[in-house]
């Protein structure tokens, strides 16, 4: 593998995504698989969804260390 791909790899492999990142992925993933079951689908209904369900659990924090 040449030396400039393999260095962006390995500076790949240390990102580590922000919250934010990570629900832009999650809503992402689901817009994905529910469109191909029904094209009716829009993104903006899922985020209305994932809006309505709030943060998940991960996210939120439970109180307790």
């Amino acid at each position: 593998m040449p030396t400039r791909l393999q260095q962006l790899l390995d500076e790949a492999r240390k990102n580590v995504p922000t919250p934010q990142e990570k629900e832009e992925q999650r809503r992402s993933f689901a817009y994905g698989n529910t469109k191909i079951e029904n094209p009716r689908i829009t993104r903006e209904m899922v985020d209305q969804e994932a809006d309505a369900l709030g943060a998940p659990k991960h996210e939120r924090g439970t109180g307790t260390a």
